[in-house]
């Protein structure tokens, strides 16, 4: 289970066969855009979450989860050069959306989401034709 206490928006890794992208992905991730934008994330690192399936992840909410939206660095996430993170829509009336947004943009969608500047349809709606999310 989930804790109801972090502070900035769960990065749950679920895939540990590199160690060293792992490690990339997480300097690109928070690593500020060119306007001095970060995203604010806290990378949780638990053997107990490897291989777990949206199912599974999402069966780890518990009830008082405070954020709008979870993020989980896959394997799919560690396999690209890009870093495409999967970010899940935690809003009640559209609980469990999808998207994937590269790791470079995860600043856009986590600093909109996190205040509602912008719902997580948005940037579904911004995603390139293979449904990842390169910024606007």
């Amino acid at each position: 289970m989930l804790s109801t206490t972090y502070e900035d928006t769960p990065v749950i890794r679920t895939d540990y066969s590199n160690p060293a992208r792992w490690d990339e992905m997480c300097r690109v991730a928070t690593t500020p855009n060119e306007e001095e934008c970060a995203a604010y994330v806290e990378f949780l690192e638990d053997r107990a979450y490897r291989d777990l399936t949206l199912e599974q992840v999402l069966d780890l909410i518990p009830e008082g989860f405070r954020h709008r939206m979870l993020i989980v660095a896959d394997g799919i996430t560690m396999n690209s050069a890009e870093f495409p993170l999967l970010c899940i829509d935690l809003e009640t009336d559209t609980f469990g959306r999808v998207l994937r947004v590269i790791a470079a943009e995860l600043h856009s969608i986590e600093n909109n989401i996190s205040i509602v500047n912008m719902f997580f349809g948005e940037f579904i709606d911004a995603a390139d034709n293979d449904g990842v999310f390169r910024g606007f």
